[in-house]
């Protein structure tokens, strides 16, 4: 049984700005299917490599395969979906596979525009793609398709062709089991430029029990599961004695919502001296920085240099919107702790949104100038087909052109100025907030770690900027403020939008959030409506499966990182 998984060959201007991320869906999956008895895998990673179309078509001529695997995000679904359509044409006899968060929840409008994709893998593909792979390897394929659970498929039937989705397959429950192959990847790709080394994307958990209104990842996940940090420190010494990393960023949407486990986590690597060896930085909320106020120095010591804050709102008014349990005056606080640590703190804002203003700009970069993060970055709202915001905003979204769902291409134009006007006045907010950055902050910011950091991190944006990479400003034509009214995006108008499906697919937090009372504007409060920090509810051995959800949130995103730099931190996710 010979099997191919290929990351497709997508690029946005976002995140991969500070280097070439490495698709640690790969690696996870590659592991499942080894220890599975599939060893004869081969991974093409065809976006870092800037693989054409031409250069798929030479692996795919020059090798046979039996099963073709790949991934896709949301913005990479058409290039996903071209890859499997040159397997259908040079190897017709390879089952075609498909994974990822947007064909989990999209799986009939995927399958009805590729029907070339023989099979979807809904949801974590460890174990689900393993089924699938043994009744292939038995021979029970197509015949017992139906059997096996997390797929779906397209199919003639009396009535002509349809669409099947079998079972929800259930999650993957001991995360610890998973050994992932991190021989699969090309380490001499993967640099993170703000430190001129290697970088992994390993993971300490999965989902959230936290329901962002605008996030999926939670929807994906489906409950909260938490590895051993044990375990998640052999990980992170075999990445680094192995593969010679010396940046990583944990995956997880919120790696501090289980305190006692991220503190283990944190003296796990200190007392294996790694700290020494390799830093790292995560994804948080305000509220866990102010709980965890005396921990801080110890999370500094571990190793943690970056940490990416939440604070996407320009007033209190979208906090709510987007289920943001924090506070606008929380937000300053949280940054000076984090640099009083000896953290570099980036402020994520979200903008882009129909009732966006030219004062709500500015606001944000006033917020930036007040809170004074060390990093900031501005995200343009991206309405996920499969998240509760796009239901409640569907009628303000007219681009349905998924490749452009990426963060930095405004999908929805504010009523009070077109796009071109949007995106001049977030990059006014970028060059004044990093030319004082340059000027003013990072050449006088100490003389240790935390100063190369934002020296490298400003090489990274420098570069971006001369490649006109960043923001894929050369793609739009956008040369400053003389540009703005000339931009052009490229929407593939033409593009239609199905209903996501997502009637077997509930996550253990949206069911407690369905089974609160909901304002029309929801009161700001602690993690989950409670008083109570989530991390004293947690028990250990499960994790959270939603009993204290609710409305809270994450720090923000994950898919701010994945989505952008097309790396999905495992399961088909593939």
């Amino acid at each position: 049984m010979r099997i191919l998984l290929v990351h497709p060959n997508y690029h946005s201007g976002g995140a991969e700005i500070a280097g070439n991320w490495p698709p640690a869906w790969a690696a996870y999956l590659t592991g499942a299917l080894k220890t599975a008895g599939y060893t004869d895998v081969r991974f093409v990673d065809a976006m870092t490599n800037k693989l054409s179309d031409d250069d798929l078509r030479d692996v795919l001529r020059s090798e046979t395969f039996d099963v073709v695997g790949v991934t896709a995000i949301t913005p990479s679904i058409y290039k996903a979906e071209a890859v499997l359509k040159l397997v259908r044409e040079i190897q017709p006899d390879a089952v075609t596979v498909l994974g990822g968060i947007h064909a989990t929840f999209m799986y009939q409008q995927v399958l009805t525009e590729a029907p070339w994709v023989d099979v979807i893998v809904r949801g974590e593909g460890e174990e689900i793609l393993v089924n699938l792979i043994r009744t292939i390897d038995e021979g029970r394929w197509p015949a017992e398709r139906h059997s096996v659970k997390g797929l779906a498929f397209a199919e003639d039937s009396a009535d002509g062709p349809r669409i099947v989705a079998t079972q929800a397959a259930p999650t993957v429950k001991d995360l610890d089991a998973i050994e992932p192959d991190w021989g699969i990847l090309e380490w001499n790709k993967y640099t993170y430029i703000p430190l001129n080394c290697r970088v992994a994307i390993p993971s300490m958990a999965r989902g959230c029990p936290f329901t962002c209104s605008f996030c999926s990842q939670w929807k994906f996940w489906r409950d909260y599961r938490i590895r051993d940090p044990k375990k998640v420190a052999d990980e992170i010494e075999t990445l680094v004695s192995k593969y010679n990393v010396g940046f990583f960023i944990l995956a997880d949407e919120e790696p501090t919502i289980n305190r006692k486990k991220f503190i283990q986590f944190c003296e796990e690597l200190i007392a294996r001296g790694l700290p020494a060896k390799v830093q790292w930085g995560i994804n948080t909320r305000v509220t866990d920085i102010l709980r965890d106020e005396a921990y801080l120095p110890l999370y500094r010591k571990a190793g943690l240099i970056h940490v990416s804050l939440g604070t996407e709102a320009a007033a209190q008014l979208k906090l709510d919107l987007f289920n943001k349990e924090t506070k606008v005056e929380d937000n300053k606080k949280a940054i000076r702790l984090l640099r009083e640590a000896g953290i570099v703190v980036e402020a994520q804002f979200i903008v882009g949104l129909e009732n966006e203003t030219a004062e709500t700009l500015e606001e944000t970069y006033r917020m930036a100038m007040d809170w004074k993060p060390d990093l900031a970055n501005w995200s343009m709202y991206t309405p996920w087909p499969f998240t509760s915001l796009f239901q409640e905003l569907s009628d303000k979204v007219e681009i349905f052109d998924f490749e452009k769902y990426n963060f930095v291409t405004p999908i929805i134009r504010p009523e009070a100025m077109d796009r071109g006007e949007l995106l001049d006045r977030v990059m006014n907010n970028y060059r004044r907030f990093y030319m004082r950055k340059a000027l003013f902050s990072y050449p006088w910011a100490g003389s240790g770690q935390r100063r190369r950091y934002l020296l490298g991190c400003l090489k990274a944006f420098l570069r971006a900027g001369f490649q006109r990479t960043f923001y894929d400003l050369g793609k739009v034509g956008y040369w400053g403020p003389q540009t703005k009214k000339k931009v052009d995006f490229h929407f593939d108008e033409s593009r239609t939008i199905a209903q996501a499906q997502m009637s077997d697919w509930e996550a253990a937090a949206d069911k407690s959030r369905k089974a609160q009372p909901r304002n029309p504007m929801p009161s700001v409060s602690a993690c989950g409506g409670g008083t109570e920090q989530l991390a004293e509810l947690i028990d250990d051995k499960v994790g959270c499966t939603g009993a204290v959800g609710g409305d809270g949130a994450c720090g923000c995103d994950k898919q701010v990182l994945a989505e952008e730099a097309g790396r999905a931190s495992s399961g088909f996710h593939i």
